[in-house]
């Protein structure tokens, strides 16, 4: 079954945006820096000048902190180098603003005469303030942006696991009408009179499994139910001198399990482990269930029956299963086939979360 590429949907969706970041952030910049240059005043031209000027110097430091410093030092949690280097990087640009930034403006706007807006104490504060800021806007920025790719990705991944059980659905229900098809059709066959309670038996099982069962969880007592009506549903079919053994011990029959895990095993034994007046190993059926445990464990004959039709379509229950239990039970199911000479045994547990 093919996966949706969640990287490539997350990239489509990016909520990452420098530009608008840095936009708003060096605007907001210059109206802070203008309106302390002007000291409240109404701002002159050589106030925005000197604002410019400042913000461009300003912006080297910020910018080798959020592109440099912080990814490769910060996000990569070398913590002592990062204060280390941002120290240097604060230090070493606020001394040569405070050298080089009157002379500069000097000799670009002879025609204007700039005051000494900042002293160089003063300049290395606003620096230290502003770089300080940044780090701190950018860090939440950053951390926005994960979060939010973080719910995207979540959101992919429940609708990516929804559209796979969806489809293993799908898959299993045809799997069963075709098994069961199979059998009222050998009932035909035969002219058994048993067949009109036969298919009154599968509508029964049918509804369920189309329409009962398609929902996210079931109770435990309306799977059993199901099973039951599939094993008086087979003995139609099957005429052996060793009836199918059902053993449950449920504490509570409205525990909830995902719908038709148990079905397609009941099938594989009929299938594979039952032969009309031959068989003379019994389905053994046991079922528990206590507190938040559940197993499962069904024992057939293993006969070793194979046919062409078989060959193409066998397995197909067995493989959706356990796509099923990794979709919806990672980490809280046990399932182990055990396979002799002479017997077939499969084990499920499910451990529900509490």
């Amino acid at each position: 079954m093919q996966s949706l590429n969640l990287n490539s949907l997350i990239k489509k969706a990016n909520y990452h945006r420098p530009l608008i970041f840095n936009g708003v952030l060096w605007l907001l910049a210059f109206v802070i820096l203008l309106f302390v240059f002007s000291k409240g005043k109404s701002p002159i031209t050589v106030d925005y000048i000197y604002t410019v000027i400042f913000l461009i110097a300003l912006a080297i430091p910020v910018s080798t902190n959020f592109y440099i410093l912080i990814p490769k030092f910060l996000k990569q949690e070398k913590y002592v180098i990062y204060i280390i280097c941002f120290a240097l990087n604060l230090i070493v640009f606020a001394l040569l603003s405070s050298w080089l930034l009157q002379p500069i403006l000097d000799s670009l706007f002879p025609s204007y005469f700039f005051i000494s807006y900042l002293s160089k104490s003063n300049i290395l504060l606003v620096f230290s303030i502003f770089l300080i800021a940044t780090t701190l806007l950018k860090l939440a920025e950053d951390w926005f942006y994960f979060n939010t790719n973080e719910n995207k990705i979540l959101k992919l991944k429940n609708q990516q696991i929804e559209t796979q059980l969806s489809a293993l659905r799908a898959q299993i229900n045809p799997h069963f009408l075709f098994n069961s098809l199979n059998v009222i059709y050998a009932l035909a066959l035969e002219k058994k009179e048993g067949i009109t309670n036969a298919i009154v038996q599968l509508s029964d099982i049918l509804r369920y499994v189309i329409y009962d069962s398609n929902t996210e969880r079931v109770t435990l007592k309306d799977e059993i139910n199901l099973l039951k009506n599939y094993i008086a549903f087979q003995n139609h079919r099957v005429d052996t001198p060793t009836p199918t053994n059902f053993n449950t011990r449920v504490k509570d029959e409205h525990f909830k399990i995902y719908p038709m895990l148990l079905l397609p095993l009941l099938e594989n034994s009929y299938k594979h482990g039952i032969i009309a007046g031959k068989t003379t190993i019994p389905i053994e059926i046991e079922l528990y269930q206590d507190k938040n445990e559940f197993e499962f464990i069904i024992t057939n004959a293993n006969l070793n029956t194979k046919n062409k039709l078989e060959d193409k379509h066998s397995g197909v229950g067995i493989e959706n299963l356990k796509n099923n239990l990794n979709l919806v039970y990672p980490n809280q199911h046990y399932f182990n086939i055990n396979a002799s000479k002479h017997t077939f045994k499969v084990t499920l547990k499910i451990t529900n979360e509490a």
